[in-house]
């Protein structure tokens, strides 16, 4: 497959009216499903504020910018952005009017007043961990300081944001994220997660389950369950003990109308008999699995301070293909990592065409600065890195689309969730995360119906009328 896309993302906002009316933001997110995740709860915390949507950004009072750090191309979008809002806050001064500009997410953890300096239209500056104080900063902004918000919060963020208001998650669709767990304590050599997110925390379960039911009261179908390590998270249950993730998974998988379960993303060291066993046991829990290994090399991992061995990731596979026969695997992998040989990305390929992804993304190493695999000195040249990825990328392709074929023939339920391109057409997911186009009424978004798969198209499939299905068992062996 190639190389993952950055999520890139408008949000909306609650319609509200604010002391001297109603002012506009205009959301623009990047990166991972977090951060999809934190721009809703930044627009959950504004629409108290007086703050409704726009579609644009030259009709906003405040245009903010909710960051991605994991790639240097990443941050550079970031910044070329803001190169081309500085026209659109030029332009609107010279009418007299005001745009506030706000970044916030990893890229505001990571460089904080550099943002300031190397952008002054900048206003304020909002870390992952501090955007509960959004409001506050904003107001401290429109004062005329330049405000910078990065030190990481003592409080819970989650104990100071509002609860996600129904009308506003109807708006948003049939399907949503929640974070469970943030930050990270594995500090792989390549990576800057723990630098810009902070050391693990985990959620309690009543908070976790009250949010659910907000979001099923708003008409949310499928919740996908959030972490840094998602299966990392400990939680204090119900019981008063410290729950793992198999355990929330149960206690989700028995509320009224969540008819859907997922999470990501997962690491290896994490995944213990617990949520095995969810695996096997819970229909609701969709049997799709992303579970990065990186590389396929255990000198490349040992380098990566990955603390697991190519057979025990394969070991692992085993063992939940057994627990879930139909489940598919995704997968994230790092060509290029300083050290890496020939041999090594061989290594890579033979773990690749064992697993057998029906899904993965894949990307040349980036040093990210303060991560030690940035301070080594054998990186590896671009063209070797280009060169590698695109064999990787090639086989990652072929399996993909192996795996989409052997669905075509094969009944299977659908969740119905937005509008297709043609009229007529809506698009659903189907188990294992491919999108499904088929004829159906715009009524029946939020629907989950039988279809038949007709063909497999590059990064869809294609469906038929579900009415013409009878009833029948949804197969699943042929999709193993």
């Amino acid at each position: 497959m190639q190389e993952e896309p950055l999520i890139e993302a408008d949000h909306l906002l609650a319609e509200s009216a604010g002391q001297g009316g109603i002012r506009r933001v205009f959301v623009k997110t990047y990166g991972c499903q977090m951060n999809v995740y934190d721009s809703e709860r930044m627009a959950d915390a504004l629409a108290g504020e007086g703050y409704r949507t726009t579609e644009s950004p030259d009709d906003a009072d405040l245009l903010l910018l909710n960051t991605c750090h994991i790639r240097e191309k990443a941050a550079e979008k970031v910044y070329s952005e803001l190169g081309r809002i500085r026209q659109l806050k030029e332009a609107r001064a010279a009418e007299g009017r005001t745009l506030m500009v706000g970044v916030a997410g990893c890229v505001a953890q990571a460089e904080g007043q550099e943002i300031i300096r190397r952008a002054p239209i900048v206003d304020l500056v909002i870390g992952p961990q501090t955007y509960h104080r959004l409001p506050q900063a904003i107001a401290r902004a429109r004062s005329g300081e330049k405000v910078v918000e990065t030190e990481y919060a003592i409080e819970d963020k989650f104990d100071h944001l509002p609860a996600p208001d129904t009308k506003i998650v109807a708006a948003r669709g049939v399907t949503a994220f929640l974070t469970v767990q943030e930050g990270c304590d594995k500090f792989c050599t390549f990576c800057v997660v723990p630098y810009t997110r902070g050391s693990e925390v985990s959620r309690p379960v009543s908070r976790i389950v009250d949010e659910a039911r907000r979001l099923v009261a708003g008409g949310v179908r499928e919740i996908t369950l959030l972490g840094q390590n998602v299966n990392a998270w400990h939680g204090v249950g119900d019981d008063g003990r410290e729950w793992g993730l198999g355990e929330l998974l149960y206690r989700l998988a028995q509320m009224d109308g969540l008819e859907r379960l997922r999470y990501t993303t997962s690491h290896p060291r994490d995944m213990d008999d617990g949520l095995i066993a969810a695996h096997r046991d819970l229909e609701k829990l969709m049997p799709y699995l992303h579970l990065p290994v990186q590389s396929g090399s255990d000198n490349v991992l040992k380098a990566m301070n990955r603390r697991h061995t190519s057979e025990d990731y394969l070991r692992l596979i085993d063992r939940i293909r057994q627990a879930r026969p139909d489940i598919a695997l995704s997968g994230d992998f790092i060509v290029g990592f300083p050290g890496e040989t020939e041999d090594d990305f061989e290594a890579t390929l033979r773990l690749v065409d064992t697993v057998r992804y029906a899904q993965a993304f894949s990307f040349k190493y980036s040093p990210r600065p303060g991560t030690p695999g940035a301070d080594r000195s054998d990186h590896v040249p671009e063209d070797v890195k280009s060169r590698r990825l695109e064999r990787l990328q090639s086989m990652l392709r072929s399996h993909q689309q192996q795996f989409a074929e052997q669905c075509v023939g094969t009944v299977m339920d659908i969740l119905l969730e937005k509008p297709g391109r043609k009229e007529g057409q809506l698009i659903g997911r189907s188990p294992w995360l491919q999108p499904v186009i088929v004829d159906a009424k715009s009524s029946q978004i939020g629907d989950i119906v039988r279809v038949r798969i007709t063909r497999a198209g590059t990064n869809s499939l294609f469906a038929d009328h579900w009415q013409d299905i009878a009833p029948i068992e949804t197969v699943r062996s042929s999709t193993t």
